[in-house]
C-alpha cells in the first residue's frame, strides 16, 4: 500500500499518516449535505481537530481554521452550506448546546462536533460517528459508525484510489 494509504482492521481504518486522515476527509466531504451531524469522538490528541480540519480544508475553506475549544464553536462559509465546527470539551452541562445555537447549525449547514459524548442525547439518530484512537506504537485509527441514510452514502464514498 502506498504512503498515506488507510487500512482497515477490526479496530478501525488505520491512518498510517497524516496524508492518509487528509485523504478519508477528502472522500468524505462530497457526501455531506445541509443538515448533517459528524460527531467526532475520542481521546485528547488522537485526531479529532485534525481530521475536521481537513474536512473543512476539502469543503473549500482557506485561511485559518482553529479548533473552536474556547468559543465553543466557529462557522466556516462554503459554497455548499455553513459548516458550525463545535467543541463540547468545555460544557458544563448537555443543555447548554442548546445556548450555543446547535438547533440552528443543524438546520441551517453541517455540524461538526468533537467531544459528542458531553451532551449526547442532543446528537441527531443519524449522525455520522468517526471514532478515533491512538494505538500504543502512535498509530492513529478511526472507527466509522454508521446508521440510517449514512449507511447507504458512506457506501457511495470513493475508494482512496479515486474508483
Amino acid at each position: 500500500m502506498s504512503a498515506g494509504a488507510a487500512e482497515m482492521d477490526t479496530a478501525g481504518l488505520r491512518l498510517k499518516d497524516l496524508v492518509a486522515t487528509q485523504a478519508l476527509a477528502q472522500r468524505l466531504a462530497p457526501l455531506l449535505r445541509r443538515g448533517d451531524v459528524l460527531a467526532l469522538g475520542g481521546d485528547l490528541g488522537a485526531g479529532k481537530t485534525t481530521f475536521a480540519q481537513f474536512l473543512l480544508q476539502a469543503l473549500g475553506v482557506e485561511g485559518d481554521i482553529t479548533s473552536p475549544t474556547f468559543t465553543l464553536v466557529q462557522v466556516y462559509e462554503t459554497a455548499r452550506f455553513p459548516v458550525y465546527h463545535f467543541d463540547w470539551y468545555r460544557l458544563k452541562a448537555p443543555q447548554e448546546v442548546e445556548e450555543i445555537g446547535f438547533d440552528e447549525a443543524c438546520a441551517e449547514g453541517v455540524a461538526v462536533v468533537e467531544w459528542p459524548e458531553k451532551a449526547a442525547a442532543y446528537l441527531p439518530r443519524d449522525s455520522l460517528s468517526l471514532r478515533f484512537f491512538l494505538d500504543q506504537d502512535g498509530a492513529h485509527r478511526v472507527r466509522i459508525e454508521a446508521t440510517g441514510q449514512w449507511v447507504h452514502r458512506l457506501e457511495e464514498m470513493p475508494n482512496a484510489d479515486g474508483s
